[in-house]
This record gives structure tokens, C-alpha cells and sequence, in this order.
């Protein structure tokens, strides 16, 4: 069933990059870009609603939300500075430096995080591969911004 993880992730990095030209057209209809981001979130809300039941989703679960250390709900403020970073970024920089920007911070980030075993994540040694990889991903989005 593991499998199936590989393909949902892939659509959805389709989907993420969909949305520097979905959002933004949101926030030219709008008029302002914060409307078009509470948009974005009130159809996430809704689309998590839909699929909460089929993935476990119940009672129990929300309630052991109060066992989380502070640190884990800042997942919730990343999400929301990103969609408004977004909003107000892509139409200036492009959606493929907007995305390439944020995807290489994503890769360097999280080399960094499983190199340590932060936040809770299991480790992985930060090796001459992965290191070159982040290398290659700065050197990838340089040449995409045409810095």
C-alpha cells in the first residue's frame, strides 16, 4: 500500500505548483491578495472536512492535538505565510522562481532537519549525495531566477 504514496506525492507537487497561477488569479479577482488566501484556506478547510472520515479521522485523534509540544502547530503559520507570500510574490518574481525559491529553501531545510533528527523526524546523515543534491537544487533555482 506504501507504494501508493509516491503518485499521490507526485500529484500533489503538480497541484502546489498549480497554485502560484490558481491563487494569483484568485487574488486579481479580488483585488486583495488576503481575501484570495482566507479563499485558498476556507476550500482547503472544506476539502480536509470531505476527506477526514475516510483517513482516520476522528474523536480520539483530535483530541490527543493537546499533546503536541508548542512547536508543531507552527506548521499551521508556515502554511499561511507561504499561500500569502505566494500571493503577493508570483506575479513579481514568476512562478518558476516563486516555486524554485521555495522548493530549494524546502530541500536545504530539510536536509538540515533529518540530518539532525529535528522536530521529531528519524535521522539521515546529510552525506556528499545529499549535500551535492542541495548544491545542484541552489544552483537549479539560480539559473531558473536567472540571477
Amino acid at each position: 500500500m506504501q507504494w501508493l504514496l509516491i503518485p499521490f506525492v507526485l500529484v500533489t507537487g503538480v497541484l502546489n505548483a498549480l497554485q502560484t497561477g490558481t491563487n494569483t488569479t484568485l487574488a486579481k479577482a479580488s483585488g486583495a491578495p488576503i481575501v484570495a488566501a482566507l479563499a485558498v484556506f476556507v476550500v482547503g478547510f472544506v476539502t480536509l472536512l470531505v476527506l477526514a472520515p475516510f483517513l482516520g479521522a476522528n474523536a480520539a485523534a483530535v483530541g490527543k492535538l493537546g499533546q503536541a509540544p508548542w512547536w508543531a502547530w507552527v506548521g499551521g503559520v508556515g502554511g499561511a505565510l507561504f499561500i500569502t507570500a505566494m500571493l503577493y510574490a508570483t506575479d513579481k518574481v514568476g512562478a518558476g522562481t516563486f516555486t524554485g525559491l521555495t522548493v530549494t529553501a524546502a530541500i536545504v531545510t530539510s536536509v538540515a532537519l533529518d540530518h539532525f533528527g529535528a522536530l521529531g523526524l528519524k535521522e539521515h546523515a546529510a552525506g556528499l549525495w545529499r549535500l551535492t543534491g542541495a548544491a545542484l537544487m541552489i544552483a537549479g533555482v539560480l539559473l531558473v531566477a536567472k540571477f
